[in-house]
């Protein structure tokens, strides 16, 4: 039976924990007296207790996330009520920050602040030792990442079979974004980059396909970079798949030449906007060359095949309505596969706090603790964008309606055409989720029509080329007896790209 359980409850399924794997591959001779149990939001936790339980462990360690803190809470609540001498470490992001006052650090033994890779591997070593440190809180420094043992190996079959593969190339960041946590770091630190592709190798021998990047910048070094992609490029054959998150106003020919040279959709930049409010920008240390982002995003959608998801965040301290509007309209002209709206967070232990008092900031006290209102955004207001984001990831986002995104896109103003819809859809719904698709193309009909009294038959045209594009197979009532519209959809073929991906590459063809 193992002794040390680590474990942590995942968003979905489909996600991996990756910090996790990075403590349970440094564990050097413990490492055989150790188990990672994964779980998942939605499970009960008397369930989880149980499936811990059975192992019989000594220490359990608990990841604990902005998206996981309450059920991790409930779940180390019940285990010390059941086994009281039972150790329990916590260890993320969540209880790094405004530490002490945290309900499930009260309850906890041992806390780890940082990069708990050598420091909790030496806590496990006491511990199982029979020395209990008398301190609660450990903070962890940066460790040096030539000493660590890469955590790749970790990954199970089924794992690769089945869910995200993260890969880290580095930690760290150097620009100072008051939302982020990653302001915080004080330098950015890589992997040794022949260990990483030796690795990698590895990775592909094994079956994975999908490699997702949480490097906060992945073109800061553009040689390592470049050094990198030409590595995936060599192997682009096997059918790959690439999420690298990129800031915008560093693109130099050296890499874009490299980009062009991967077939479509291989590549998916994560390109954080946040606001094109220069005012903002500097408000929150966002460092960025405006023009030169907006130019690169142009001709990434030109000149590749590159899949693009863009940021902006709502509630920035200063970011009016219209100043959200207008940033969001500039990035509809050049048209990138995804405009991702969040809703501002106030992580723990993030610098946007200095900005509370002076811009009114309300942030919700729970979990996810987003903004509730500001000087500028009531409560009401934030309520209707939160909608809108929802709806907006929904039709907008999800490729299912890329020919009426581009008429709304043809708009003037399509922020408020789209605010407009999102306040109808809600009004004649009342819910932005369980929505059927069948039943999303007549609400978008009946939206765009009677809502916002765009024509009819240019709206029909629109939705019947989407729905001749996707995947449902039953027409929507507001297409039925139109030509065509009863005949089966021929099988696709099954595509290589994650499905999001998959639908706006057949959206553009």
């Amino acid at each position: 039976m193992p002794e040390i359980v680590l474990t942590t409850l995942n968003a979905r399924y489909h996600h991996t924990a990756f910090g996790l794997r990075c403590l349970l591959a440094n564990l050097a001779e413990l490492r055989p007296r150790a188990t990672l149990v994964e779980f998942e939001c939605s499970d009960v936790a008397e369930e989880m207790a149980e499936v811990i339980l059975k192992h019989q462990p000594r220490i359990v360690a608990v990841g604990v996330y902005i998206w996981n803190v309450e059920g991790s809470t409930r779940l180390v609540r019940l285990l010390k009520a059941i086994q009281p001498e039972l150790t329990i470490v916590l260890g993320g992001p969540e209880v790094s920050f405004e530490t002490e006052q945290q309900a499930i650090v009260q309850v906890a033994d041992y806390v780890i602040c940082g990069e708990g890779e050598e420091l909790f591997y030496q806590l496990c070593r006491a511990l199982l030792a029979g020395q209990r440190p008398a301190e609660k809180i450990h903070q962890a420094p940066p460790v040096d990442l030539s000493r660590l043992v890469l955590p790749y190996e970790e990954y199970l079959p089924q794992d690769i079979a089945h869910r995200l593969v993260y890969v880290e190339r580095s930690r760290g960041c150097p620009y100072q974004c008051a939302f982020c946590l990653s302001a915080l770091d004080a330098k950015v630190r890589v992997f040794p980059l022949e260990l990483f592709l030796s690795a990698m190798q590895r990775l592909l021998e094994r079956g994975v396909r999908h490699f997702k990047f949480v490097d906060r910048t992945f073109n800061l070094n553009i040689a390592d970079g470049i050094a990198i992609l030409e590595f995936f490029l060599r192997r682009v054959a096997l059918g790959l798949f690439l999420h690298l998150e990129m800031v915008p106003d560093r693109l130099p020919d050296g890499l874009k030449s490299l980009v062009q040279r991967f077939p479509p959709g291989v590549l998916q930049f994560e390109i954080g906007i946040q606001s094109l409010n220069p005012t903002v920008q500097s408000r929150i240390q966002r460092r960025q060359n405006q023009g030169r982002s907006l130019e690169n995003i142009r001709w990434l959608g030109a000149h590749t095949g590159v899949h693009m998801h863009t940021d902006l965040i709502v509630g920035l301290p200063g970011e009016s309505l219209a100043s959200f509007a207008a940033g969001f309209d500039q990035l509809a002209a050049i048209d990138p596969h995804e405009i991702q709206i969040g809703i501002l967070k106030r992580l723990r232990g993030a610098p946007i706090q200095r900005h509370t008092e002076s811009f009114g900031m309300v942030y919700n006290p729970d979990p996810p603790y987003d903004l509730l209102c500001n000087d500028l955004l009531d409560f009401a207001t934030l309520r209707r964008l939160k909608r809108l984001a929802r709806y907006w990831d929904l039709l907008g986002n999800s490729g299912r309606f890329g020919h009426v995104r581009r008429l709304l896109f043809q708009q003037t103003q399509p922020f408020y055409q789209f605010l407009a819809l999102s306040d109808w859809l809600f009004a004649a719904i009342g819910r932005t989720h369980e929505i059927a698709l069948r039943h999303q193309f007549d609400w978008l009909y009946q939206g765009l029509t009677v809502g916002l009294g765009w024509d009819q038959a240019v709206v029909l045209a629109a939705l019947e080329q989407d729905f001749q594009a996707g995947a449902l197979r039953e027409a929507p009532d507001c297409l039925r007896g139109r030509p065509g519209m009863g005949k089966p959809i021929p099988q696709r073929p099954k595509q290589a790209l994650p499905t999001r991906q998959a639908r706006h590459a057949a959206h553009s063809c």
